[in-house]
């Protein structure tokens, strides 16, 4: 190996480094000097900070600090082997630099995209920068993490957190110290970098003084032109949501149509984006009379609005809607992420009046059981929920922006810092991707329903415990749910961890099927059979333990929709010619996809 990739040109020498960061200096200053002349932002960054500390990182710090100080034996330890491995860093470093051949002593994880730029494996400088980051980061996660006495929400936001800080330092994150920067810095004459500061500012003025990093083009897409194009029908609406019926493209359909009540953290058309990845075209294609629930984006109106609002408004609602337009009584249902929740709640209300019009459902990445609710935990505590319900009590909903950048967090080399780089220091405009117009295409939350499900689930753990809610005056106990049921987890999912959704096996009271995809809580469901994507696991048996599912799980490629497709054609009820959107005692309000989903932020 040489100290100087032969596919790329030589990094320039430092004079010319310094003339141009000189220009570009005079040059960001008048821009920042003529945006603020503009804008009014100070006030907007000040009601922001309100609060010193929101997340109760400091706390939690604190706390570590005081345990890691207990030990000063073990503190000591882990000092002199980081100070014995960066010595051998440095001696493999100096045979290089020394034009010798040596083995990386850190190397960056298969999936990690940061150092993907040849100049970090070929240029000895650069390659020395790398793995020193690797190395102290690697270091610094491992101490805080070994730290002994923590209680287990401490230790997961320390944990978090020291990674949140890890991330932030990554020298791809420098223009000085990203090889791919400093080309383009020289090569455009410093034009990336103001490009970049003109979409820095661009993105404080499109976040009122608040930096919301723009992660796609918002031009590139539309609403009903290129994604959420399956043709359908809008055939009921109230103030919570809109219901589309779905056109069929089959002769014959399935006699019990199929209702999915999608999460209102975001919008329904996830599973309808463009036609190649599209659920909905696809289960339409399968022969399922198909409806969906369109959400409203509410604002201060719907404040009052509560999780048992959104339970009579939506899916008992919908039925009674679809049985109006099909006569059909019997619906199959799936509920997705927040939609799943509500779907058990709904299911178990259902049960204790004796309802059984639900004949199966089917649950995408769901939570009921909040034990282990995996990193989002670390944002749900007391001081968070208190100061997060003060902000949503004194408007009346939580911005999505503000839920966005909570679940950004949990993927922040994927989701911030890559945007960071490509809009701020390369200068670029970010690519059009329907999955990222409509991750950026969030809603807003109300703020009775979102208190309620915080604090009684997530904090407070209440849906799994027998009577510990109540709905429409019923008390509510999920193992008498006997409706047979489709539980689908996917293995990495940050949201809705596929461990703690396999609770549901061993808590309904019915006949249940556990199916675990691969990849996360999006990519592992809107996986389509033609993209030959990822694989999924099932068992027949039923473990208590996940783990031991999993052990004796067989695992198929490819996409997990055909075996769903060949249970909820279980559970059809026979064929019956095709159904028109409109034809039965429903009248047609608007096409697809409707009015609701189109209200942006």
């Amino acid at each position: 190996m040489t100290g100087q990739s032969d596919s790329q040109p030589p990094l320039p020498n430092p004079t010319e480094i310094a003339e141009t960061m000189k220009s570009i200096a005079e040059r960001s200053q008048k821009l920042v000097e003529n945006f603020l002349a503009e804008q009014s932002v100070a006030s907007n960054i000040g009601d922001t900070m309100g609060h010193a500390d929101p997340m109760n990182v400091g706390a939690a710090f604190l706390e570590m600090t005081r345990h890691m100080l207990a030990d000063p034996a073990k503190l000591a330890e882990a000092q002199v082997k980081f100070w014995r491995d960066y010595g051998e860093l440095w001696q493999s470093s100096a045979r290089r630099f020394l034009g010798q051949s040596d083995e990386p002593r850190e190397t960056p994880t298969a999936d990690d995209r940061r150092f993907k730029d040849p100049e970090w494996e070929s240029n000895a400088v650069f390659d020395f920068i790398k793995q020193s980051y690797l190395l102290s980061s690697r270091w610094l996660l491992d101490t805080v993490h070994d730290v002994e006495g923590l209680d287990e929400i401490t230790a997961r936001k320390t944990d978090f957190y020291a990674r949140q800080f890890v991330d932030a330092i990554a020298p791809t994150n420098f223009a000085m110290t990203n090889p791919e920067v400093l080309r383009a810095t020289v090569e455009s004459g410093g034009e990336n970098l103001i490009s970049g500061l003109q979409n820095m500012l661009s993105d404080l003025e499109r976040g009122d003084g608040n930096l919301r990093i723009k992660m796609v083009d918002e031009h590139a897409f539309t609403i009903g032109e290129d994604i959420a194009t399956t043709p359908g029908k809008v055939v009921f609406q109230n103030e919570l949501m809109q219901l589309i019926q779905y056109a069929p493209t089959t002769e014959t359909v399935y006699r019990r149509p199929l209702l999915i009540i999608p999460p209102w953290i975001n919008k329904y058309y996830i599973l309808d984006l463009r036609p190649k990845n599209s659920f909905i075209r696809w289960a339409v294609d399968q022969g399922l009379t198909v409806y969906i629930i369109s959400w409203v984006n509410p604002d201060e109106t719907l404040a009052t609005k509560t999780f048992e609002d959104y339970m009579f408004g939506a899916p008992l609602c919908a039925l009674d809607a679809i049985e109006q337009a099909t006569g059909e009584r019997e619906v199959n249902v799936i509920g997705y992420c927040l939609g799943g929740t509500l779907l058990a709640a709904t299911l178990a209300y259902m049960t204790e009046k004796g309802d059984n019009r639900f004949h199966s459902a089917t649950y995408f990445t769901s939570m009921i059981d909040f034990t282990d609710a995996g990193e989002l935990s670390v944002f749900i505590d007391e001081e968070q929920l208190t100061s997060l319900e003060d902000r949503m009590n004194e408007r009346g909903y939580l911005e999505g922006h503000e839920m966005a950048t909570t679940f950004n967090m949990l993927r922040a080399n994927d989701l911030i810092w890559s945007f960071v780089v490509n809009n701020y220091l390369l200068g670029k405009e970010p690519a059009p991707f329907d999955l990222l117009y409509w991750n950026s295409d969030s809603t807003r939350m109300p703020a009775a329903m979102h208190n309620f499900y915080l604090r009684q689930m997530y904090l407070e753990n209440k849906l799994i415990e027998p009577g510990g809610l109540e709905f429409g005056g019923a008390p509510i106990d999920l193992g008498r749910i006997k409706t047979p049921t489709f539980i689908l987890s996917t293995r990495e999912d940050h949201i809705a961890p596929w461990k703690s959704t396999y609770a549901g096996v061993n808590t309904y009271g019915g006949p249940v099927k556990f199916c675990l995809a691969a990849s996360g809580h999006i990519a592992g469901v809107i996986n389509p059979p033609e993209s030959g994507k990822y694989s999924h696991w099932t068992n027949s048996a039923k473990p208590k333990s996940p783990d031991d599912w999993l052990n004796g799980a067989e695992e198929h490629a490819g996409s997990w929709w055909p075996e769903w497709s060949k249970w909820i054609g279980r559970h059809g009820g026979g064929k019956v010619p095709a159904r028109i959107p409109g034809d039965g005692d429903l009248p047609v309000i608007e096409d697809a996809p409707g009015a609701y989903v189109k209200a942006r932020l």
